[in-house]
């Protein structure tokens, strides 16, 4: 069962319990809502309504776990699991495999095996993604095991305690061995999956560091400020060294006789945990393919 358990401060007394889940708990509005209708926030063991007036050291129990249906078929595939407690699943996602039921993709999906996953665990848990990657980027994916996780994970998303490292490599060297990029990308037509740079896009940060010197080739290190569609390929394409493997925006290069897909891979997460914000630095190594390429390329 995922629940919250606190004594209540004395800053706290005489206060209105929603005042107390939305400051000290960082519930929202509409998990308190859902909760409170359901009685699974309760006082010394007692439900309570939502103006109910607090004492000092009174016990504030909040049940998180709510009957939830999703419609993704569990589907046994395996996951690599690199994390995971009563609030978060982290995953590293292999190459190649869509995260989320597509009409292209109807299953065989990261989620599929998720939902598996949760279903053989004995866990009362729906797929809830805090990060997305593209279908051949493989690396480190957070979902939330409850709306708490998911709100909290997805709010400190936007702030500079949530760090996304990923790896790639590129065509050619890069002139500075690090830097940061700020050039805003463009969706130049609505019907088409490619972005651009161009002045009348959103402002998109990627911070970047030249790992290992290869022949002909850069392993780099790139940290996102900002999370935009394709933003690493997009950017590291503009500057003349687009990823290895990369159709759709290294389309002068052919690799595919050295790797079947995007050479990115998001090896790194740092962030606090949402209940008990212990800070998480977490690390996945190469897959196999860009390993095979690193070598070749050296």
């Amino acid at each position: 069962m995922s629940s919250i358990r606190k004594v209540v401060p004395e800053i706290y007394s005489g206060k209105k319990i929603r005042e107390f889940l939305k400051e000290d708990v960082g519930l929202s509005t509409r998990i308190i809502r859902s909760a409170s209708l359901d009685k699974r926030i309760k006082v010394d063991d007692q439900p309570v309504k939502m103006n109910f007036k607090l004492g000092e050291g009174q016990v504030v129990f909040i049940d998180l776990d709510k009957e939830e249906t999703q419609n993704i078929e569990p589907q046994d595939i395996p996951i690599d699991k690199v994390y995971e407690d009563e609030d978060i699943l982290v995953v590293n996602k292999r190459p190649f495999m869509t995260v989320h039921p597509t009409r292209s993709h109807p299953d065989g999906t990261l989620a599929n095996a998720v939902m598996h996953y949760y279903k053989n665990s004995g866990q009362n848990c729906i797929v809830r993604l805090v990060s997305r990657l593209d279908m051949n980027t493989s690396g480190l994916l957070i979902l939330g095991k409850n709306q708490f996780a998911h709100m909290q994970l997805s709010k400190e998303m936007k702030t500079d305690k949530f760090i996304k490292r990923y790896l790639a490599i590129v065509h050619g060297h890069l002139e500075e061995e690090s830097g940061t990029i700020n050039l805003p990308i463009y969706r130049p037509l609505e019907d088409r999956i490619k972005r651009v740079v161009d002045e009348r896009g959103q402002e998109s940060i990627t911070h970047y560091k030249v790992v290992e010197r290869l022949k002909d080739a850069d392993l780099v290190e790139c940290v996102l400020e900002t999370g935009r569609t394709h933003q690493i390929r997009v950017h590291l394409s503009h500057l003349g060294h687009p990823i290895f493997g990369d159709t759709l925006y290294g389309e002068e290069f052919d690799d595919s006789s050295v790797i079947e897909r995007q050479a990115l891979h998001a090896y790194g997460l740092d962030f606090e945990s949402p209940r008990t914000r212990k800070s998480l630095s977490l690390r996945v190594s190469l897959p196999q393919d860009m390993e095979e390429l690193k070598e070749r390329l050296k």
